[in-house]
């Protein structure tokens, strides 16, 4: 396993690794998370109960956007053209499960994007919870795989 640092040049400093000479590639990510929420909560999620609306549609949706957007808001990330975003979400007992899936045609992976699409999710149940909730919890946002494949 290489263990040197990408991102950082002879100095220290921070620097985008220069993928041009890569092949493109289908690359797919896959990533997940929770957030734990009380059981209250998670009734009125089930009943659409929320004064801010459908919970688990904005939050996908919040998702899709996180993933859009990952490259403006990771600074060493470069800009992808992502061919696909699969947000699924599933209400728990106790909580909110959100996984994605993303690919892209690339030089670089899209293991970034996939999680910064959990993560967005997440925030976006938090953000239409919040007046309800004062307990949420973010649980094991992870990656699960990461692929390539020639194109």
């Amino acid at each position: 396993m290489n263990k040197e640092l990408t991102h950082v040049d002879s100095s220290g400093k921070a620097k985008m690794v220069d993928v041009g000479n890569k092949p493109d590639q289908l690359r797919t990510a896959v990533a997940e998370g929770f957030i734990r929420l009380k059981k209250e909560t998670v009734e009125l999620i089930r009943e659409n109960g929320m004064k801010k609306g459908d919970v688990l549609t904005v939050a996908q949706i919040a998702g899709i956007q996180a993933a859009k957007l990952t490259s403006s808001i990771i600074p060493l990330c470069h800009p992808l053209m992502i061919t696909s975003i699969a947000v699924d979400l599933t209400l728990t007992d106790s909580g909110v499960k959100a996984v994605s899936t993303v690919k892209c045609i690339g030089k670089t992976g899209i293991e970034m994007e996939a999680l910064s699409a959990v993560s967005g999710a997440l925030l976006g149940v938090y953000d239409m919870c919040k007046a309800v909730d004062k307990e949420m919890v973010f649980e094991k946002i992870k990656l699960i795989e990461k692929t390539k494949e020639n194109a």
